[in-house]
């Protein structure tokens, strides 16, 4: 079956004056327009390609690979509004299509949204919804508490930044678990603090307590060698200093050094850390 929104492993099967032919294991045939064709093939060559409907809404094959793949999250360029609704850059000759009533906010001429890429069953059409929060679901939960996760920076609020889970799940990260200008869109590796009551996911980025001894004494040796061996910080250093250089809390800083220190990789004195 040729899925639409998705990348397709097809064979050539014959040439035409508008492009060739490509057929799957059930026989189901895609047009691959001329502008795509590879420059040299053979007939039965296996393509990867992504199937999506041109503007006659009949499916056609690129080997062009969008910004967005069904079922996936993305930050798109609204190029146009008109009438019917916005038309977002996906890296396609064909925009993609989000309607009015899929936008959490009006959308605009050259702003960029986070939007989730589905199938509208009644259209067969790939469509956008800015409505990130009603593609996840955190009711059955797939993650437990210190696993590493994958998250998508969504949207902020009053107390943090709003992530998506694994494509599947919402979480939060409260603002003083927050090191480094992170923005919407942002695709990061995360760790599941804690399962509070309704399933709510705290995400911190990094790795926790222990675990997170190792990771930043890692950063600061790099930063270390980085500047010919010494770092004009101590253990008395100002928390905000710390957080502009490392991008790490006060508490993880002197955690970090404190390990180094009794594995003798440095030397902490008065005016700074010295590698050993």
């Amino acid at each position: 079956m040729i899925h639409l929104g998705q990348v397709n492993t097809l064979e050539i099967l014959r040439e035409t004056d508008h492009g060739v032919y490509l057929i799957d294991n059930e026989d189901n045939e895609v047009l691959l327009p001329n502008r795509y064709v590879p420059q040299t093939f053979k007939i039965w060559d296996k393509i990867d390609v992504f199937v999506y409907l041109d503007n006659e809404e009949r499916p056609v094959a690129t080997t062009d690979m969008p910004y967005i793949k069904l079922n996936d999250f993305a930050l798109l360029r609204c190029n146009q509004v008109t009438d019917y609704g916005a038309f977002l850059d996906w890296g396609l000759v064909k925009e993609l299509f989000c309607p009015f009533k899929e936008q959490a906010f009006k959308m605009k001429p050259g702003g960029w949204y986070l939007v989730h890429c589905y199938l509208d069953e009644r259209t067969n059409r790939l469509v956008a919804s800015s409505k990130t929060n009603s593609f996840l679901d955190n009711k059955d939960l797939t993650v437990s508490e210190f696993d590493e996760v994958d998250l998508i920076v969504s949207h902020p609020s009053d107390i943090g930044m709003n992530v998506i889970v694994n494509k599947i799940h919402m979480g939060l990260i409260y603002k003083d678990s927050i090191y480094k200008d992170i923005s919407v869109g942002d695709k990061l590796k995360g760790i599941v603090k804690k399962v509070r009551p309704g399933n709510k996911l705290d995400i911190v980025l990094g790795q926790i307590g222990y675990r997170n001894i190792e990771p930043n004494a890692e950063r600061i040796m790099h930063e270390l060698h980085d500047n010919s061996g010494y770092l004009n910080l101590t253990d008395k250093s100002n928390p905000e200093t710390i957080k502009e250089t490392l991008q790490m809390s006060k508490k993880n800083f002197k955690k970090a050094i404190g390990t180094l220190y009794k594995q003798r990789q440095i030397e902490i004195k008065s005016d700074g850390i010295y590698l050993v």
